[in-house]
């Protein structure tokens, strides 16, 4: 529907998993944008991952928010 890559929905899908347990298995309805830019700035810090690593987890959590839950 949104013309997306079959392989978008795994990964969106992994990133949400690892956003949700990041977050100690809480709701992402309970969570907001300090919550995405803590697990951002740990994946950046922590992790050292690529940048387009980091812009995949925000698109796939941007997503999460807009049209699954949405919410601005």
């Amino acid at each position: 529907m949104k013309h997306y890559s079959y392989r978008t929905e795994p990964s969106y899908l992994s990133w949400t998993r690892r956003y949700i347990l990041f977050h100690n298995r809480r709701h992402p309805n309970e969570m907001g944008a300090e919550d995405i830019a803590a697990v951002l700035t740990s994946l950046a810090g922590e992790r050292n991952v690529a940048a387009s690593t980091q812009n995949q987890a925000l698109s796939a959590l941007l997503f999460l928010y807009r049209h699954v839950l949405h919410q601005d």
